[in-house]
């Protein structure tokens, strides 16, 4: 399988934003992580990362023909991109949205996602483990 990794806004800071709640790793060794675990599943995978909604967007629009699945954290666009659902909407790539946190434990307004009915599925609050576990739905492995 082709997969593309998107992830937004700040977590190119992973490993510096309030490792608390994100840990102290940092997004070049989530990136490190994937890539093993996509290749010992005879799969790659690209990745992409931007603070900017229609680099994402775009990048999105990109994906059609070219991979079978996105893995996306949309960071907090999350919360209200429509623009973000309406392009995962609008592609033929499934995508799987992932989050690090808990985000059903903190601020109210991270509970909810307008971009997850865009995709086959969501999951949170298991780390960086979180992308392995949306790989292996598309993989088709057991959650």
């Amino acid at each position: 399988m082709k997969f593309l990794i998107i992830n937004g806004p700040n977590l190119n800071l992973l490993g510096k934003r309030e490792p608390g709640i994100y840990g102290k790793s940092t997004y070049q060794d989530l990136c490190n992580m994937i890539s093993r675990y996509a290749a010992e599943h005879n799969s790659t995978a690209h990745f992409f990362q931007s603070n900017h909604e229609g680099a994402i967007i775009d990048t999105i629009h990109e994906a059609d023909g070219i991979y079978d699945a996105i893995i996306i954290n949309p960071g907090a666009y999350t919360h209200y991109s429509y623009a973000i659902l309406d392009a995962l909407k609008a592609v033929s790539v499934p995508a799987y949205e992932v989050h690090i946190s808990h985000i059903d434990q903190r601020e109210p307004f991270r509970a909810i996602s307008v971009t997850a009915p865009a995709c086959v599925g969501q999951i949170y609050g298991l780390g960086f483990d979180g992308y392995l576990r949306a790989m292996d739905y598309f993989l088709g492995e057991s959650l």
